[in-house]
């Protein structure tokens, strides 16, 4: 089985991340990883770079996490894709399939709903997950659902409880949405989630085509036992 993690942060794009992307490469790679997908927060979100930045300087500055994170995992031999999260109003989004030349040519992306982002995402390939979809936090005013605007649903996040993952997985069961799962992890610490794969992924269009599926993975989750 070939480890992936979906759903993963650097201090070079998202404000919480807290380890930059070569070191966040290095500590995957010993904790077994064979792939990895940075998915950093994007501008409506806990975005590290200034949003008063031009938007070519902003779109550079977010995908050098990325970046930085895929030129250690060439060395090492960490394979490293590339996705975003996206926020609306509380309500996240893991986005894969699409690039930073994408982003570039659509700075008027900060400004779409869920439902102009599914349309505009689609018509180019792109694949959309709702991520934790039953977060708590104490500065979020409420949960957001988008099922007619996603593809999939995270049902397991390793650094959300128990409980809030039971809700999204019956979110995903009961509009029958494949699931995905990712750790969520922001630096080296290892929280030790995501999915195991019977076969490689090597591009972002696996990874798309085998949740797609429904077949060929299982969910790592570190709650099972508790």
């Amino acid at each position: 089985m070939y480890k992936i993690e979906t759903h993963m942060h650097t201090a070079e794009g998202s404000a919480c991340g807290y380890s930059g992307g070569a070191e966040i490469a290095r500590a995957r790679k010993e904790e077994g990883y064979d792939t990895v997908i940075v998915t950093d927060h994007f501008f409506r979100g806990n975005t590290r770079p200034d949003r008063s930045l031009p938007w070519e300087d902003f779109v550079n500055q977010f995908c050098s996490g990325y970046e930085h994170c895929k030129e250690e995992g060439d060395k090492i031999g960490l394979n490293v894709l590339f996705g975003w999260e996206d926020n609306f109003h509380g309500a996240e989004f893991l986005i894969y399939g699409l690039d930073k030349a994408w982003m570039l040519a659509h700075p008027d992306m900060i400004n779409w709903t869920p439902s102009m982002q599914f349309q505009k995402v689609h018509a180019d390939g792109g694949y959309i997950v709702q991520a934790h979809p039953f977060r708590q936090r104490p500065y979020l005013e409420g949960i957001g659902l988008y099922p007619n605007f996603i593809d999939a649903v995270e049902g397991i996040n390793s650094s959300q409880p128990k409980e809030q993952n039971m809700r999204g997985m019956w979110f995903a069961k009961e509009f029958h949405f494949p699931v995905t799962a990712g750790s969520d992890v922001h630096g080296v610490k290892p929280i030790g989630g995501g999915m195991l794969c019977e076969k490689p992924i090597v591009t972002i269009q696996d990874y798309i085509d085998m949740i797609k599926s429904g077949t060929g993975y299982e969910l790592i989750d570190k709650h099972q036992d508790s």
